[in-house]
């Protein structure tokens, strides 16, 4: 009888374990069948605000050619900034933007990662090379701020900053009104 006993406990036992080994197998297949939903969902349709671009073209073509970096007004008011990063400099190196206006950074990188930060503002952005970064952004006042990249790109890194001068709308429109694209070279 003790032997009867024991055969059913290791019956049972054996009936529990494999009950949970079929739940661990549900579960594994089911985190795996998740990552390649996952996976194959976002080849289809990446996440918001991812913008390829060909990173070979920077400079050549298209958006980021020399004439269209800087600030240019929009006909709704508001300012598109252009602006490329690459080892070890902004392009352009000083940025003129209005004051009281909404701004969009547009930022892109032909060669490694770099970061994109004006200094006393909530601006901050990782610039991934064959992407283009999108900030959105309003200056209440004018000032000058610093613009370092903050993401260690090469040897050069620490010499990597740019600034961006805020001016009054009135002023903005008076110095910079009549030029395409605004930028404080020479200014």
């Amino acid at each position: 009888m003790a032997e009867s006993a024991e055969a059913a406990t290791g019956g049972t036992i054996e009936r529990s374990e494999m009950r949970w080994a079929y739940v661990v197998a549900a579960v594994v297949g089911l985190v795996f069948v998740v990552i390649i939903y996952t996976g194959l969902h976002w080849v289809a349709a990446p996440p918001s605000n991812v913008e390829p671009i060909d990173a070979s073209l920077l400079h050549l073509s298209g958006e980021f050619v020399e004439a269209n970096l800087g600030t240019a007004l929009q006909p709704d008011g508001a300012a598109v900034v252009r602006v490329i990063a690459q080892q070890y400099s902004f392009v352009p190196q000083c940025i003129v933007v209005p004051a009281d206006t909404q701004i969009v950074f547009r930022v892109t990188s032909p060669d490694v990662v770099h970061g994109f930060l004006v200094t006393g503002t909530n601006v901050n952005s990782m610039v991934v090379p064959g992407y283009v970064s999108e900030v959105r952004t309003r200056f209440d006042q004018a000032g000058d701020h610093l613009m370092p990249c903050h993401e260690y790109c090469s040897v050069g890194h620490e010499g990597m900053w740019a600034r961006v001068k805020v001016v009054d709308r009135l002023e903005f429109d008076r110095t910079y009104g009549s030029q395409a694209r605004a930028s404080c070279a020479g200014k």
